[in-house]
């Protein structure tokens, strides 16, 4: 890693990085299990015989008791982050201002953008309605959790309630990709953790990308773009701030 990384002293497991003494972080691999957990689960699904056999069970049930799709994913997608912005107009301030959290946000979807195209291009897993194959992994509950971490952070010392209710409703959206047979349950189980990290290293590298990229003497505005997939199309977003 490059940029303004150090070392701490006497630690093996800990990353310091260098920022103001008000706002110094430090990132901790611990962090990773989880994401890292959830990953490899859906990764491991794509050859293991055990894990295809219980997404084929789920499959089973969705289709013989479900008759009616309900698309409520196409949007509770985007919630858990939106809520973020939606906290900040009404006056609950969260953990970093509209440039820098945003900043932070662009830069979670840019990760976990090219991570899901990259997987979806190289794995080519067939959807469980049989409508394309680039199930693996899903998309929507990427950016649903991508959200609900972003949520977590930026509110987790306001109220945690905050952080769980995010995470709720990006559980909902995976649950509602299976439930729309758009997904198999590793396919949701992977997109949930590719979401988290791509937060979570996007806190970490914030600091060097306010130092490299952001970082301006004058009143100037900056920009980021980033691709985006919701299932059916692909697109990019751009941000700026002021």
């Amino acid at each position: 890693m490059i940029g303004s990384v150090g070392f701490a002293q006497q630690v093996t497991d800990t990353i310091t990085i260098n920022e103001p003494k008000e706002n110094n972080k430090k990132f901790k691999f611990k962090q990773l299990i989880i994401p890292t957990v959830l990953i490899g689960y859906g990764v491991i699904g794509i050859e293991s015989d055990g894990l295809k056999f219980v997404n084929s069970g789920i499959k089973e049930e969705v289709n013989e008791n479900i008759d009616e799709k309900i698309t409520i994913d196409d949007f509770s997608q985007y919630l858990p982050a939106a809520s973020v912005y939606g906290l900040n107009a009404i006056g609950i301030k969260g953990k970093h201002n509209f440039k820098d959290r945003t900043i932070i946000l662009g830069t979670s979807y840019l990760l976990m953008s090219a991570t899901v195209l990259s997987l979806k291009s190289i794995t080519k897993v067939e959807r469980p309605d049989g409508s394309g194959f680039n199930s693996f992994p899903s998309g929507h509950t990427a950016t649903a959790f991508a959200g609900a971490e972003f949520l977590w952070q930026e509110y987790k010392d306001v109220s945690v309630w905050y952080g769980i209710s995010g995470y709720i409703v990006a559980a909902g959206t995976g649950a509602f990709r299976i439930y729309n047979d758009k997904h198999w349950l590793t396919d949701v189980v992977a997109g949930a953790g590719i979401g988290i990290l791509s937060t979570k290293v996007a806190y970490w590298i914030n600091p060097f990308m306010q130092e490299k990229i952001f970082k301006s003497k004058e009143k100037k505005t900056a920009s980021i773009m980033a691709p985006f997939y919701n299932g059916k199309q692909y697109g990019i977003g751009f941000i700026k701030t002021f």
